[in-house]
């Protein structure tokens, strides 16, 4: 086991880093015009960035192609992701609802409005002891859907919706949190949106992801990769998993990007 805590055997490359010897590879490098990632449980976790991740992520948007994210996150929230890894793509937030391509000069767009989900939110809190119906706060900037920190009664959550007058709304759990958002609303939208504004075909983009609000996003890219084997809808619908999990996986497929092995 190595220092980055993978449970295979590492080796040095080239720039005399400890990797591991065993990466995924990329079919057909050459034709990808973009990659998109997932923020929570694949670009961090609350232990924040993996300590190379930045550097190899500005790497791979300079010399590779540009790094985007889409996001469960709400917009305030993921900007200063973007910032940090001085990625030149576009921020796709909220699971879809908001777009925004600074970088090419666009507005920013909100998709959906996320009225009724914070409603049936307010009556969840009626049927669930215990459940804070003001959810995470992040809500506060929140604006086509509404999360809720009660991962543990996702179930419950999502069985009450589908018997309610809200009904049509999507119910989705990240592992950090649980999304109530109106029907169709999902990472797929506001990623066909932002592609179609850069003029990017989806069949020429990595998407990478970990939870099942990411599936919808591997349903548009050409190719999709897992970073983790949590949620098996997710692992069994990707092109690629990555041999390590969460951020260390997004590493690894910087690196193989960047041919660092």
């Amino acid at each position: 086991m190595c220092g980055l805590k993978m449970m295979f055997s590492c080796r040095w490359n080239h720039e005399q880093e400890l990797v591991p010897a065993f990466m995924i590879e990329i079919p057909d490098p050459d034709i990808w015009d973009m990659i998109v990632f997932d923020v929570d449980g694949t670009l961090l976790d609350r232990g924040g960035f993996h300590e190379d991740l930045v550097k190899l992520a500005r790497r791979v948007d300079r010399e590779v192609m540009p790094v985007s994210l889409a996001s469960g996150r709400t917009l305030p929230n993921v900007t200063p992701i973007m910032q940090a890894i001085g990625a030149s793509g576009f921020i796709v937030a909220e699971n879809g609802g908001m777009v925004w391509d600074s970088g090419e000069g666009h507005e920013i767009l909100s998709l959906s409005d996320g009225s009724r989900a914070k409603e049936a939110a307010e009556w969840l809190a009626t049927k669930i002891d215990g459940l804070d119906p003001r959810g995470i706060e992040s809500n506060r900037w929140r604006e086509t859907e509404w999360c809720l920190s009660e991962t543990d009664s996702f179930e419950l959550i999502r069985d009450l919706i589908a018997d309610s007058k809200w009904s049509d709304l999507e119910v989705v759990s990240t592992g950090f949190a649980v999304h109530i958002a109106s029907p169709g609303l999902d990472k797929s939208n506001g990623l066909k949106v932002a592609l179609e504004q850069r003029g990017v075909d989806p069949s020429r983009v990595i998407a990478c992801g970990d939870a099942p609000n990411d599936l919808p996003m591997f349903d548009v890219v050409g190719l999709s990769v897992a970073v983790n084997d949590e949620f098996p809808e997710v692992s069994m619908s990707a092109d690629l998993i990555t041999e390590s999990r969460g951020k260390d996986g997004s590493v690894e497929l910087l690196r193989a990007l960047l041919n660092l092995f």
